[in-house]
């Protein structure tokens, strides 16, 4: 029988009120806490403090704070990257950013989702607890050299390729392929480079 976490990273339906994961889902909100009071100039610390909370980082990454996620651990970042103030990634599947690609500011990631009827999306409770919305996920792949201009929104299962750069403000609800210019909501390729 699957996990909660198995189950939820397969894009099964998940009940999001697991033990495991709202434990995981509160050690996340500690470290982004630590990680905003963090000085700065302390790259040491900013860098020990991310090692905790994403899955992978690489080298030479830079985040700024605010920086808000689900879990942490389903973001794999690579080599070379930047993230500007105020993103938000909901990793409730995996999260995979390539090597050389920066994201503006306010850029929002979602690799989760929730049933468009609204009799399906809340979780039924005979105790009284908070009910969950259901939730599916599907993952997000960036791709290397990427640059995500400011304020863009990524839905669940979207990869964007290689070498591409998405203009600032975009929604991207359909993946988007290597070496082109996108822009827009939805976002649509407009220039191949």
């Amino acid at each position: 029988m699957k996990s909660e976490k198995e189950k939820m990273l397969s894009g099964q339906a998940y009940f999001p009120g697991d033990e495991e994961l709202i434990t995981r889902w509160h050690l996340a909100k500690k470290l982004m806490k630590e990680y905003y009071a963090a000085d700065t100039t302390d790259s040491d610390l900013l860098n020990s403090i991310l090692q905790k909370l994403l899955g992978s980082v690489g080298n030479n990454v830079w985040i700024s704070a605010p920086f808000s996620v689900d879990y942490g651990e389903n973001i794999h970042i690579g080599n070379n990257c930047e993230i500007n103030m105020n993103c938000t990634f909901l990793d409730c599947n995996k999260i995979t950013i390539g090597d050389n690609t920066g994201i503006g500011p306010n850029v929002q990631i979602y690799a989760v989702s929730h049933p468009i009827n609204p009799s399906e999306r809340l979780t039924q409770t005979d105790d009284g607890t908070f009910p969950f919305w259901k939730s599916l996920t599907a993952p997000v792949t960036i791709g290397n050299n990427v640059w995500i201009g400011g304020g863009s929104i990524i839905l669940p299962g979207v990869t964007i390729g290689d070498n591409t750069t998405i203009g600032a403000g975009s929604v991207v609800n359909k993946s988007i392929p290597a070496n082109c210019l996108a822009v827009g909501s939805p976002c649509k390729v407009i220039k191949h480079l």
